[in-house]
């Protein structure tokens, strides 16, 4: 909450599945995030530029942890990147995962196996700086329907979310800042979202980031995918 807000911000379900949970991340939990953040991005397999096969590239760049995402797939090397093994998934991120998804439907999260704990294993972590946005899109390329769990860092944004059947309207525009939590499964795990816009310079100052981090954390579903590091 920003000290010129009163009352603190409300959790809200803009669609069935899909939760945003306020202020989740602690101002420690957010420099620790960032930190490691600045670690994954580096060199190799660190953060690059992502082409599209129409030969346009995303103005927002991409470095992965687990398995390596590429336009449309996953593999265990950055084979659109400098070629290295991709970094692996800390035991710690995955368990932030789990505890996202339990702040976020309890003991009802669609998708989930109570049986298979620290079952995800994938995180997309994209950097938008300047002008960089992201169009309307799904996250397909999973074997699970796991929820997906998306946390901000830095600069606001206004993420879009729409329908499972295009990119088209019925959508729904929030706001999400540094520290929010938003996972959307069930009904609303194959929904086309994006990001059209950034508000530069609202990251907070003790932060130190210019520009908007998003890590997204998936369950793949895929065979071979390792366990998350200690």
């Amino acid at each position: 909450m920003s000290a010129a807000e009163l009352f603190p911000r409300d959790r809200a379900t803009p669609a069935p599945g899909a939760v945003h949970v306020p202020d989740w991340l602690s101002a420690d939990e957010q420099r620790r995030l960032l930190d490691a953040c600045r670690t994954w991005a580096r060199p190799p397999a660190g953060l690059r530029t992502v082409r599209t096969p129409g030969g346009g590239e995303m103005t927002a760049r991409q470095v992965c942890l687990g398995r390596h995402w590429y336009p449309y797939g996953y593999a265990d090397h950055a084979v659109d990147g400098d070629g290295a093994p991709v970094k692996p998934m800390p035991r710690w991120l995955a368990e932030t995962a789990d505890r996202a998804v339990a702040a976020a439907y309890g003991d009802a999260a669609p998708g989930a196996d109570p049986s298979a704990p620290l079952a995800y294993d994938i995180a997309l972590i994209n950097f938008y700086g300047g002008d960089a946005r992201m169009g309307m899109h799904r996250d397909s390329d999973e074997e699970s329907d796991a929820p997906v769990v998306s946390l901000s860092l830095g600069d606001t944004c206004v993420f879009r979310l729409g329908n499972v059947d295009g990119r088209s309207r019925p959508w729904t525009d929030l706001e999400l800042r540094s520290g929010d939590l938003f996972v959307f499964g069930g009904p609303s795990r194959l929904a086309y979202h994006g990001v059209p816009r950034v508000h530069p310079g609202t990251a907070p100052t003790e932060l130190g980031l210019e520009g908007r981090l998003n890590i997204t954390l998936r369950v793949s579903g895929l065979p071979g995918t390792g366990r998350p590091e200690a």
